[in-house]
């Protein structure tokens, strides 16, 4: 099959790319797991679409749309970082900022602490990714998960600043970081997603008037 966008996405769907092929049995069941929350994800969008007027809308559907395809970014990166504890690319990227980060205290915080246990990390670094995959697909907490990805993101642009190769063009990660800032601020999940859902349907989190309503206001 020819290379191109659609054929990428194609493949990636029916899990046959690389990173789900060096996973074996375990690709099939993450290819699943996204089929699942995809799915999840438009019967989110259809109910909400039905149930309230004021979702009806260009940009909640465009804003739906963005998010989701971050998430799916989100995915798809974290296939790279099994298999658990530390993948070899993990370990790759990793060492490549012990020496190309933008200053020395964080190329010391790296060979320091993040080389040394890196595979107590690697299992949280895989989390972190799947845990923003499906807060932005699904639409659940996307204030909180907008700011964790903001700090994820500024780590790997600093992290992978200096000349190198592979060659990184840092405007890569703050077009990414301001994405995710984007998201934050205006709290995607609200456009056709599980906060609008809950803001709708679960009286504590619409009104506010107890500590887990109050709580998922600010993070949805």
């Amino acid at each position: 099959m020819p290379k191109n966008p659609l054929s990428d996405a194609w493949q990636f769907l029916t899990a046959a790319t690389d990173d789900y092929h060096q996973l074996g049995w375990l690709g099939v069941v993450l290819a699943v797991v996204y089929w699942i929350l995809l799915l999840s994800s438009i019967a989110l969008a259809i109910r909400n679409w039905k149930e309230d007027p004021a979702q009806r809308s260009a940009t909640h559907c465009t804003t739906f749309v963005v998010r989701v395809l971050i998430g799916t970014m989100w995915f798809e990166g974290m296939l790279w970082k099994l298999p658990l504890p530390a993948s070899g690319g993990l370990q790759y990227w990793t060492e490549q900022m012990a020496t190309r980060a933008a200053f020395q205290f964080h190329r010391d915080f790296v060979t320091g602490f993040l080389l040394p246990n890196l595979k107590i990390l690697g299992p949280f670094v895989f989390l972190t990714e799947f845990i923003l995959a499906v807060s932005l697909i699904l639409g659940l907490g996307v204030r909180l998960a907008g700011l964790i990805g903001i700090v994820f993101v500024l780590h790997l642009w600093l992290g992978i600043y200096l000349p190198g190769v592979p060659a990184e063009w840092p405007w890569s990660y703050i077009f990414l970081a301001m994405l995710m800032f984007f998201l934050a601020l205006h709290a995607a999940g609200r456009s056709l997603g599980l906060d609008a859902w809950l803001r709708r349907n679960v009286a504590s989190v619409g009104d506010g008037t107890d500590l887990s309503g109050k709580i998922l206001k600010l993070v949805g």
